[in-house]
């Protein structure tokens, strides 16, 4: 990983607020790295980044893509598929059915096929956030799927 690393922060309606508790704790971590947010998530982190730092402080770099439902699941999947992005926080809401799951379910197989860590609840993004990887040295390994054959039923 970077120093300076590309951190995909994406949260359920119901999870939101989850997310944006975590952002606030983590606030001055997250500071130098560039967010890129699905929607409404995006609006609010960059809302509560801007609402935090501290007069000469650097700006928070918040990219926001379309909302999950209008395709930006699919825009971050493509991030991640470029190589775009280091890590994707992903607070989903197991419990509710969503409209779109077929992008989640994709955008969270790109994730395991391109090998970057995934947080999908708030231990796991403690986790990953406090590792002393995330400060630089980590050199994920790419996968080449490029010979990757259909499997053999019988």
């Amino acid at each position: 990983m970077n120093t300076i690393n590309t951190i995909a922060l994406v949260a359920h309606d119901n999870r939101k607020k989850d997310l944006m508790e975590w952002v606030d704790w983590n606030f001055q971590i997250l500071l130098p790295h560039h967010l890129v947010c699905t929607g409404t998530t995006g609006k609010l982190i960059k809302e509560l980044m801007e609402e935090k730092r501290q007069a000469g402080e650097e700006r928070p770099q918040v990219t926001r893509l379309k909302s999950g439902p209008l395709g930006g699941d699919q825009q971050l999947g493509a991030l991640i598929a470029e190589g775009k992005v280091d890590m994707l926080i992903f607070f989903w809401d197991p419990m509710e059915p969503q409209p779109h799951d077929v992008d989640v379910k994709a955008l969270l197989r790109i994730a395991v096929l391109c090998n970057i860590p995934t947080a999908s609840n708030r231990s796991s993004a403690d986790f990953l956030i406090s590792s002393p990887l995330l400060e630089g040295g980590y050199e994920r390994k790419v996968i080449d799927h490029s010979n990757y054959t259909e499997r053999k039923i019988f």
